[in-house]
């Protein structure tokens, strides 16, 4: 059986060796297994074979995440709430332009019903660091209030960035920052929030299979 260890490695080289023309796919997998030097048996050791790929991009991409702000802490200190969490989810989601032509397919991947328990557990934590980040230490009802309006602020822009055409994607951080604004200065209530998760909850996939589908026509 292959290591957790070497499954990791592999996962990093990989996205190292980006294939823009394969994606987020088992034929890239092959691909780059083959470019290590390894058999492409190894993408057998990866039970939901492309999910795994995906999913240690945003594992990867929060640690960075996280780096970033221990880094700049002095800096973000000296931000208001609304500019202090615009600032840190526009330092995350930069992290994917690289990827920002097959990014559609990562969605979809994540949207996939048996990739969907663990692709909300990760944004959950996301949400939480940023919000930890900005300077939030509640936990009342607020804590899940406040989390679930950023996770649909942050599934929102990320869309956007995706049909996004303009320099370094200036249209998509003015979108960013008028939700994040809006958000902090309308103090959204618990029962809006509540409202919002159960939406996101019903239809996430169904979103950005509609999304996906007006992409390929």
């Amino acid at each position: 059986m292959i290591s957790k260890t070497i499954r990791l490695e592999f996962c990093k080289r990989r996205l190292n060796m980006w294939y823009p023309n394969l994606g987020w796919t088992e034929e890239a997998m092959v691909a780059g297994a083959r470019e290590v030097g390894l058999s492409p048996s190894i993408v057998g050791a990866f039970p939901r074979k492309e999910a795994a790929l995906v999913e240690y991009f945003m594992d990867d991409c929060l640690q960075r995440l996280l780096g970033e702000i221990e880094s700049r802490e002095e800096e973000l200190s000296k931000l208001v709430l609304h500019d202090r969490l615009g600032k840190i989810i526009r330092i995350r989601l930069e992290m994917q332009v690289p990827y920002i032509s097959k990014w559609p397919q990562a969605l979809s991947i994540q949207a996939n019903p048996l990739n969907l328990p663990t692709s909300f557990k990760l944004r959950a934590i996301l949400m939480d660091e940023i919000w930890h980040a900005a300077g939030d230490r509640s936990t009342d009802l607020d804590w899940y209030a406040k989390r679930t309006l950023l996770g649909g602020i942050y599934a929102a822009t990320e869309l956007y960035m995706l049909t996004d055409y303009s320099p370094e994607f200036r249209n998509t951080w003015t979108f960013l920052d008028r939700r994040v604004s809006d958000a902090v200065d309308c103090r959204k209530t618990v029962q809006e929030a509540t409202q919002l998760a159960t939406a996101i909850g019903a239809g996430i996939g169904n979103t950005v299979q509609a999304f996906l589908r007006r992409q390929t026509h």
